[in-house]
């Protein structure tokens, strides 16, 4: 089982999405010896590997957005293929140290690359994210980004800064954010988030105080949804997000 990476794209079977084998890996131009195992164990049977932004797929393949695989793969397929992206740019990222710029070796039995000369050894990296969802008697607040400002409305996220739990991460993201106060915190969920490697961490939280106030590079719009309104575009199922939404409908919301 083989996973192969350009930059955010797998490399699947044109028609079918069937991964490669390694005759589709060599002719993609990966040496057998190039796929790094997604498991620990050497033996691992699922391989994995970042190719240059300019490599072109063998014939009858392509390269597709992990993100549009969604649904295509079972969800066993998709974290696995998640996992498998998030080793492959770890050891793309960490080929040299970052401390003295020696060329680091891989150490066998764990996900380690280590500076020969230095001794600095590196670990795959995951960045911990809160999600939250507000509520306020019978509604929710949901909100567009404004990275995408045409995309679904979903709940507040934002990414753990250094010296925070996840709990002060959420008071200070919802404030800066959509200026409001919050209290009665309650965990709902985590989720593997392989873009490029989040672990999403969601909860609930109760409205205390404030007027919403946007915070106009972050967010695009933000409004509170309750029983009557028109239901919005929302976060698809298949993530935490829209997961965390669907437990929390206003009453007469109906999402698929």
């Amino acid at each position: 089982m083989n996973f192969v990476f350009r930059r955010d794209e797998l490399l699947v079977e044109e028609a079918s999405s069937v991964l490669p084998d390694l005759d589709a890996c060599v002719r993609a131009g990966v040496a057998a010896e190039g796929l790094q195992p997604v498991w620990a164990a050497p033996e691992s049977p699922a391989r994995t590997v970042h190719v240059e932004p300019g490599v072109e797929p063998p014939h009858g393949y392509a390269f597709k957005k992990l993100r549009s695989l969604f649904g295509v793969f079972d969800d066993e397929r998709m974290a696995l293929a998640g996992r498998a992206y998030q080793i492959a740019e770890w050891a793309r990222t960490h080929r040299f140290c970052g401390a003295c710029g020696t060329a680091t070796v891989r150490v066998a039995g764990e996900f380690c690359q280590r500076c020969p000369a230095c001794g600095f050894s590196a670990y795959p990296r995951i960045s911990p994210a809160m999600m939250v969802l507000i509520r306020k008697g019978d509604s929710i607040l949901l909100a567009r980004h404004t990275t995408n400002a045409a995309s679904r409305y979903t709940a507040l996220a934002g990414f753990v800064e250094p010296g925070e739990s996840i709990e002060q991460t959420v008071h200070r993201e919802v404030y800066e954010e959509v200026g409001l106060k919050v209290g009665n915190l309650k965990y709902f969920g985590s989720q593997s988030w392989p873009f490029p490697h989040s672990l999403m961490v969601a909860y609930t939280a109760e409205y205390v105080s404030g007027d919403i106030r946007v915070q106009e590079d972050e967010i695009a719009d933000a409004r509170w949804f309750g029983p009557g309104d028109p239901m919005p575009d929302i976060a698809a199922r298949i993530s935490i997000a829209g997961s965390l939404i669907r437990a929390h409908l206003p009453a007469g919301w109906d999402a698929p």
